[in-house]
């Protein structure tokens, strides 16, 4: 017969299995509580790193676009992005995306911030979290006279070209149902697919538009923009969801600007009286979030 154990033998060994059950759970709780802690302050890892990258279009002038001059990366965004990297004290390194691969390239975190000429909509903010508006936009249509298309509502059957990834594509829809779209990887591709006459009418952001319109130069002759707008579009930047600490400063960046006016220079240096765009004058300021509709 079996000798029995003493009672307080029998207890100190169930701690000990209790505690080698609990220990490498409460190990793991641990690390993970130190992976959440080290990815939650991304500004934090911004500055280690020493540099932010911003990812961009790169040919949406004049938000962001190749200088044809001195084949840079310049435009409205990219200085609103440059101004934003100096304040946090690092340098900024920029990436080209398509319209679609914004999003989920944010998400990712192969970029840290997005200056892509992105729509602040409900619907993203599932997904992501905006800065301030930066820019306030419509969307409109061009399309050739010879079409003979004077409204949006004529375009009902027709063939209607726009990026890929966008707002401007679900827009047009909702404006014009039954309308047959096609969409290209970027801007650029579905303005030439309307000068090939691959489509009858072609949709983006007024601003992107109106440059597209002047680059035709004697040719725009040929071409109107529709008067209506499809929608209204509050830009925005994009940063991933609950970063407090990087959205604090890239906010704090956009109030500086504009109390500085440097934000005036911009929208002057950009879209004013001297561009192709001549507008007069901006009518929003970088003081709060929009949203579309």
């Amino acid at each position: 017969m079996r000798a029995r154990r003493p009672l307080v033998t029998l207890i100190d060994d169930t701690r000990k299995m209790n505690l080698r059950i609990l220990l490498p759970a409460a190990i793991v709780a641990a690390l993970s509580l130190v992976a959440l802690a080290a990815r939650a302050d991304q500004l934090a890892d911004i500055r280690s790193r020493g540099e932010m990258v911003i990812g961009v279009l790169g040919t949406d002038e004049p938000n962001s676009f190749i200088d044809p001059k001195t084949r840079e990366l310049v435009g409205y965004e990219v200085d609103i992005a440059s101004a934003i990297a100096r304040q946090i004290g690092v340098k900024p390194v920029f990436k080209q995306l398509a319209v679609a691969a914004r999003i989920p390239e944010l998400q990712q975190g192969r970029v840290d911030l997005l200056a892509a000429s992105l729509t602040h909509t409900r619907e993203r903010e599932a997904q992501v979290d905006f800065s301030l508006t930066i820019f306030v936009t419509g969307q409109k249509v061009l399309v050739k006279k010879e079409s003979g298309i004077t409204s949006v509502a004529q375009l009902a059957g027709r063939k209607v070209l726009t990026v890929k990834g966008g707002t401007q594509d679900p827009n047009i829809r909702k404006a014009v149902p039954g309308v047959n779209v096609v969409t290209f990887e970027n801007a650029q591709q579905a303005f030439l697919a309307l000068q090939q006459g691959k489509g009858v009418a072609y949709v983006n952001d007024e601003v992107s538009l109106i440059d597209d319109f002047a680059k035709l130069g004697a040719a725009n002759a040929g071409y109107r923009i529709l008067p209506e707008n499809i929608s209204i579009e509050p830009l925005a930047l994009g940063l991933r969801k609950n970063e407090p600490g990087l959205k604090a400063a890239v906010d704090g960046t956009l109030r500086d600007l504009e109390r500085s006016g440097e934000a005036d220079k911009l929208f002057l240096k950009w879209f004013g009286p001297s561009t192709r765009l001549k507008f007069e004058k901006r009518d929003f300021k970088f003081d709060r979030d929009r949203i579309d509709g």
